[in-house]
């Protein structure tokens, strides 16, 4: 197991639950996380040696119920509102959109795309919606829309009435569908959770404004990675993984352009009884494999 790997401690006794009928799973709720990419060198600061693009991460506060102390990307659930009506879209059609989401319906395809922009727009201050199709805004950092992205947040303000208001379009041309995990079943709290990847718009530049975080940083994929392996970041086994993907390629656009290769099929945690051992596993991930006893102290397992 990587050093950097963080496992609850009740996840032995809730996969035992589960395995016994006596654990129902709880629905996921629908999520989106965006992976914002920027070459080296473009916004100053720390990262100019690195050879690829830099990835813009944050450290969840350890108060936060779900994955705290975890770093991870931008993201937050869907708003029920954010698929109630069409908003000014700009990219490929919605009906493509749910297909490469493997969605059912357009409004579903609507409702992750624009949690991923409204997420990343309320968690880092930067905004993938323009003007016009082909256009994107530049300075978001003012007083105005300061206001807005906290109405955003506090949800007093839906996201297509904030584009509608400014008369903005979603640029979802601007983003990359590249995985999708659901929690494991065992978990209180699930979330279905699309990954996507973007590249920082110019003009524009990254806040620490997320409440949900206590520190921010630009850092190489590769070298979010090494310190994953070394103990140094927490991170779950979506980040790790996404942060591998992206470590062979030289720039944000780059990246940008390899998202329509990725599989998109979704990722599950398995449970299962081998050997007297309670086996957790993630298809296709060996490195995340844990081994624990059957059952609990006490209760006649290894």
């Amino acid at each position: 197991m990587s050093q950097g790997q963080w496992y609850p401690p009740e996840w032995p006794d809730r996969i035992r639950a589960l395995a016994a009928g006596e654990l129902t799973a709880v629905a996921p709720r629908r999520a989106a996380t965006v992976m914002l990419l920027r070459d080296a060198g473009t916004e100053g600061g720390a990262g100019g040696a690195a050879t690829g693009p830099l990835v813009h991460m944050l450290r969840r506060r350890t108060s936060m119920a779900f994955a705290g102390g975890m770093y991870a990307y931008p993201g937050g659930g869907v708003d029920p509102r954010d698929d109630d009506r069409l908003i000014g879209w700009a990219g490929p059609p919605l009906e493509q959109w749910a297909a490469r989401l493997g969605v059912a319906t357009a409004a579903e395809a609507q409702a992750v795309v624009c949690a991923a922009v409204r997420e990343t727009f309320e968690e880092a201050g930067v905004l993938l919606a323009g003007p016009a199709p082909g256009a994107v805004v530049g300075d978001t950092t003012g007083d105005g829309w300061e206001a807005d992205r906290k109405a955003l947040v506090a949800r007093d303000l839906s996201f297509a009435d904030f584009l509608e208001r400014r008369g903005l379009v979603l640029r979802s041309d601007l983003l990359g569908a590249w995985a999708r995990w659901i929690t494991p079943e065992f978990e209180p709290r699930r979330y279905d959770t699309w990954f996507f990847v973007a590249a920082l718009p110019e003009g524009q530049r990254t806040r620490d404004v997320s409440t949900e975080a206590d520190r921010t940083e630009w850092i190489a994929p590769a070298e979010a990675a090494r310190r994953y392996d070394a103990g140094e970041l927490l991170m779950m086994p979506p980040t790790v993984t996404t942060l591998r993907a992206l470590t062979p390629y030289r720039t944000a656009a780059e990246a940008l352009r390899a998202a329509g290769e990725q599989d998109m099929a979704p990722v599950l945690a398995r449970a299962r009884l081998e050997d007297g051992e309670l086996v957790l596993s993630w298809p296709g991930y060996d490195e995340f494999t844990r081994h624990m006893p059957a059952a609990g102290p006490g209760g006649g397992g290894k």
